[in-house]
């Protein structure tokens, strides 16, 4: 099984569903708003929200959790269970894994260093990790890592869900993984194509703890959550649990001819270091990508690399969507709506925002196969019901 995420993938698939039943109309540019724990309704009308995540559990998901601010007001919903054991609610700002959302936490750290002067977006990354790389690889730059140029290999892994199920509490250090990616020859050269995968992120976080002499988890904390004051976000390291209040993730396994729900949530995440890592909840993920977009994280010259696509095809020939971190897609009328999607086992989470910050999403759908080629019809639902906001 070839290790790499096409989660955007499907939710590019299932915006442009949205976006094709979306009428376009003028918006009023709007300053983006304080982004608080609480979230207050206003005139904003959820109907659509609501049926979206009505009804769980069922099938094909046990839980959703959801936040969409407008001008008009903001909304977060809430249904399912936490675990089908009890059959308790979803806790209060229930904690989730966001998967590959941690890129952009990755993203910011090392855009606050390139701003500090301790490392330049054009580096090559050899001159920071020696030895890292074989000595006749070519160069790749800091920017290259983190817009998916770098055509630096994904590791190849046996496929299936018994295996992952059966080395689920495996450990791996990040130098260990990209050493088993570099069994595999060179996607591209580097900053010649683009390609979506988790690999620029991993010696990303290397990056981060070589500049600054810290855990990657220390890094996070140090330099983000506690600045912006931010309650349940954290790199859980070598711990496969959730800590705090959280939902229970499922994962759908078929044995002996019948369907069976796997409770996943204890998984090490070790495999995906700084690239998919971290656990939060709604309110610290708006509150963050708040503060980030009105500039309040990265100052404005290195901001600019999160919202600049590289001028570069990608691997299939078509154009790039992917920036320093973030993903972005056309809205009715031109304007870009800048998103970020997740998976890991049990869970699905998605951030999205306008530039100006006057529409937010985020989401968790603990989903009872994330890993599907399909995305799940709650999911899409929501992103549906959410566009339909605009």
């Amino acid at each position: 099984m070839q290790i790499s995420n096409s989660r955007t993938a499907l939710v590019a698939t299932a915006l442009a569903t949205a976006l094709a039943v979306v009428a376009p109309g003028a918006v009023a540019a709007a300053s983006p708003s304080r982004s608080t724990a609480d979230c207050r309704p206003g005139t904003l009308d959820p109907g659509p929200l609501r049926q979206a995540i009505a009804g769980l559990p069922d099938a094909d998901a046990t839980s959703a959790q959801v936040r969409v601010t407008t001008l008009d007001g903001c909304w977060t919903g809430v249904t399912g269970v936490r675990d089908l054991r009890s059959q308790a609610p979803v806790p209060q700002h229930a904690r989730f894994r966001v998967g590959s959302i941690t890129k952009v936490f990755t993203a910011v750290l090392v855009l606050q260093l390139a701003a500090e002067g301790r490392l330049g977006l054009a580096d090559p990354v050899q001159r920071h990790l020696p030895g890292l790389l074989p000595a006749d690889y070519p160069p790749v730059t800091v920017r290259q890592l983190l817009n998916h140029t770098s055509g630096i290999p994904s590791p190849t892994m046996p496929a299936g869900i018994e295996w992952q199920l059966a080395h689920r509490y495996d450990r791996w250090t990040p130098e260990q993984i990209v050493r088993l990616g570099l069994r595999n020859p060179r996607e591209f050269e580097p900053g010649t194509k683009q390609h979506y995968n988790n690999m620029g992120y991993i010696v990303a976080g290397l990056l981060v703890e070589r500049v600054t002499g810290n855990p990657y988890a220390r890094e996070l904390d140090r330099r983000i959550v506690r600045p912006l004051r931010l309650r349940s976000t954290y790199a859980p390291g070598d711990d496969p649990r959730i800590l705090g209040p959280h939902t229970h993730g499922y994962q759908s396994v078929v044995r002996d001819g019948a369907t069976e729900l796997v409770d996943v949530t204890t998984w090490s995440q070790t495999f995906t270091p700084a690239a998919g890592n971290v656990i939060s909840n709604l309110a610290d993920l708006d509150t963050f990508m708040t503060a980030l977009f009105a500039g309040r994280v990265v100052p404005p010259a290195q901001l600019a690399e999160m919202f600049t696509l590289p001028e570069v095809t990608d691997v299939s020939g078509g154009r790039a969507l992917y920036s320093v971190g973030l993903t972005a897609f056309p809205l009715p009328g031109g304007e870009l709506l800048w998103i970020k999607t997740g998976s890991r086992f049990g869970y699905l989470a998605g951030v999205a925002s306008t530039r100006d910050g006057r529409f937010r999403m985020q989401y968790s759908i603990t989903g009872t196969d994330t890993r599907s080629a399909e995305l799940g019809r709650t999911t899409q639902a929501v992103i549906r019901a959410a566009l339909g906001m605009l």
